[in-house]
């Protein structure tokens, strides 16, 4: 019997070392795999932790020098005319329930547009082109303020989130199609308002418009258009860096900090002026990519700039756009920034586009 419990012995041995050495081998890989996930947590967590640093200190200390106000190279003095026939401000309801102002010109038209006004300003501006589109019965037109505009905003320069501004636009659109079921609705905006009407176009809403007008349109700070050192606006590049940082980490706790400032000339303010935005305004106002966003764009597309623009690059635009969609571009000879506007030279270009239009 001694015998043959020898071997059994010896199994029950080479059995319980095969067990320890599994549960050696298990316990060494478990060890193996908790180290490398304690490494891969240590890097994300040191990663999110510079990053923060940095954004924290670009949000600090990010804001640059402030250009002196005779360096403001837009004529701001085209827009010192008589605003005795300005329309009242009228409001509806957006989304969350705030009203908002637009004015309203109206005409027998089959053809509605809206009107997006430039940064810093609000929609008054827009009196002798609206008017004239109007009386002639080219179209019915709306030009709103935007939210953190005009003469009584709730948050001058402020919104509550990112894509406030092109929900409120399409608030807008709803209303007027409810109230012109058959109109062809042109959407259209100047400046950094043609820059929001780009973004709209890139979105979700953009085949709600029927066609595009866009009035020396603001692309992005570094496209072929941008005329460099035009002395308008002050971006607080480091901050809008590290704000940019904080975002794409799903951090929005400081898109209130104020991102860019506007050199408007004292004669030109009155108390209407909004002269800085909110970080989450500022992006707002301009497209999420343009590129992206122009090629989001199948309705007709209609861009006019002129150039003796001191903002745009005139006969940068249609070289640049065709590259990304259809684009019919409009050059008017010795038009300014704001003359694409206010200017008498607008108008039978606008005329002639608006009689074609849907023809």
């Amino acid at each position: 019997m001694a015998a043959q419990g020898l071997p059994s012995c010896l199994q029950l041995l080479e059995h319980w070392s095969a067990n320890w050495t599994a549960f050696l081998l298990f316990r060494s890989l478990k060890e193996i795999r908790m180290e490398i996930l304690y490494k891969i947590l240590s890097f994300i967590f040191i990663s999110i932790v510079i990053q923060f640093s940095i954004a924290t200190v670009l949000i600090l200390f990010g804001k640059g020098k402030k250009p002196t106000l005779d360096e403001c190279r837009l004529a701001f003095n085209e827009l010192f005319f008589d605003y005795t026939n300005l329309p009242q401000l009228q409001t509806f309801s957006a989304r969350d329930g705030k009203p908002l102002a637009y004015r309203h010109y109206p005409a027998q038209s089959d053809k509605v547009i809206i009107l997006i006004h430039g940064s810093g300003w609000h929609s008054r501006y827009f009196l002798p082109l609206a008017e004239f589109i109007s009386s002639e019965g080219l179209a019915q037109v709306y030009t709103p303020d935007l939210r953190g505009h005009g003469p009584t905003p709730e948050r001058r320069g402020d919104v509550d989130y990112i894509d406030q501004l092109e929900d409120d636009l399409a608030d807008l659109v709803a209303i007027i199609r409810k109230d012109h079921p058959s109109a062809l609705l042109i959407v259209g905006g100047h400046s950094s308002g043609a820059g929001l009407v780009i973004r709209f176009a890139g979105s979700r809403y953009g085949k709600q418009a029927d066609a595009y007008m866009l009035l020396s349109p603001y692309l992005k700070y570094n496209a072929p258009t941008i005329r460099p050192n035009s002395g308008w606006a002050h971006a607080y590049t480091g901050r809008i860096a590290g704000l940019a940082i904080l975002n794409t980490m799903g951090i929005h706790w400081f898109d209130y900090l104020t991102a860019i400032e506007f050199n408007m000339p004292e004669k030109a303010r009155d108390g209407t002026e909004t002269l800085s935005y909110s970080h989450r305004l500022n992006i707002a106002y301009a497209p999420r990519n343009y590129k992206k966003d122009l090629r989001a764009i199948t309705q007709p597309l209609w861009v006019v700039a002129g150039t003796a623009d001191k903002a745009n690059i005139a006969d940068q635009f249609e070289p640049v756009i065709s590259q990304y969609t259809a684009v019919q571009v409009k050059l008017l000879p010795d038009v300014t920034h704001m003359g694409v506007v206010v200017s008498p030279e607008i108008r039978p270009a606008v005329e002639e586009w608006l009689k074609d239009i849907g023809e």
